[in-house]
């Protein structure tokens, strides 16, 4: 197997981590069951002990129409789709611009700005064992149930790329900070929002170290000033504990934390985002 030297400190959106050797996937032939797939690394947390890394070869950077149908290499940047389908009037992948990250990673935790997600026009995937209809898939809000790397997506094809859209979901986006960060930290709990909870407990603004969950929004960590991983587990942890405290809800996080200290056995496999 290949590998590539990738310097994490850089190539995160947080901007904190570590130069690796990483593994490249780039055919069916690979072996893959002992390390954890990455894509462009928007929704990563990098420790100093993490598992062994895998990313996909720049030959699932594609896109094309087969038979009326779109297919995606699992590769391929959201801003790439989201040109492709604004050049070819295709319709359904507008929200697709203001998701930062890869096909893949969009696929595995069914990424998507409110009713809009990209499994609405998923028809199957091609992973490393096979083809899977999108109706042998368990998926809903933020999640599926996929377990292996995926290398393609295909897609129906519906025409009226829509301007409106876009500009909508730009001002969905217009509250989010422009610091790095690793994008949204928590999931919303059900009938509510991280956000708010986040500031109920007075932690909106709170910096530790060079780490702080922004003033712009409070469900996002950002590096304001050469940060460090240990300082975004602090208050992702102190977060935890005042919410749980004051309101009974425990915050899932939705970043995903990739240091072995802090990872279970049921920890998710494809990191594609």
């Amino acid at each position: 197997m290949k590998f590539k030297k990738i310097d994490f400190s850089k190539y995160c959106s947080i901007k904190f981590g570590y130069i690796l050797d990483v593994a490249v996937l780039e055919d069916e032939t690979c072996e893959y069951k002992d390390y954890y797939l990455i894509g462009a690394c928007n929704n990563i947390l990098l420790g100093s002990n993490p598992p062994p890394l895998l990313m996909l070869s720049k030959v699932y950077d594609y896109i094309k129409i087969e038979d009326n149908l779109l297919k995606i290499g699992a590769a391929t940047p959201s801003g790439k789709i989201a040109s492709f389908c604004k050049k070819n009037n295709i319709a359904g992948f507008e929200f697709v611009s203001h998701l930062p990250g890869k096909l893949g990673g969009l696929v595995f935790m069914n990424a998507g700005l409110k009713e809009y997600e990209i499994f609405n026009n998923l028809v199957s995937i091609m992973t490393i064992t096979g083809k899977k209809a999108k109706d042998t898939i368990d998926f809903g809000y933020r999640y599926t149930n996929i377990c292996e790397p995926i290398l393609e997506a295909t897609f129906e094809i519906k025409m009226g790329f829509d301007e409106h859209k876009v500009e909508m979901f730009k001002k969905m986006r217009s509250n989010q900070p422009s610091t790095p960060s690793a994008g949204s930290c928590f999931k919303n709990p059900k009938g509510d929002y991280a956000g708010r909870l986040i500031e109920a407990v007075g932690l909106k603004g709170n910096r530790f170290g060079g780490m702080e969950f922004s003033s712009v929004h409070a469900n996002f960590l950002v590096n304001a000033e050469d940060g460090t991983f240990d300082e975004a587990i602090y208050l992702i942890q102190e977060a935890q504990k005042r919410v749980y405290a004051q309101f009974k809800i425990w915050l899932e996080c939705e970043v995903v934390i990739l240091d072995e200290r802090f990872m279970g056995k049921d920890s998710p496999l494809l990191l594609n985002i």
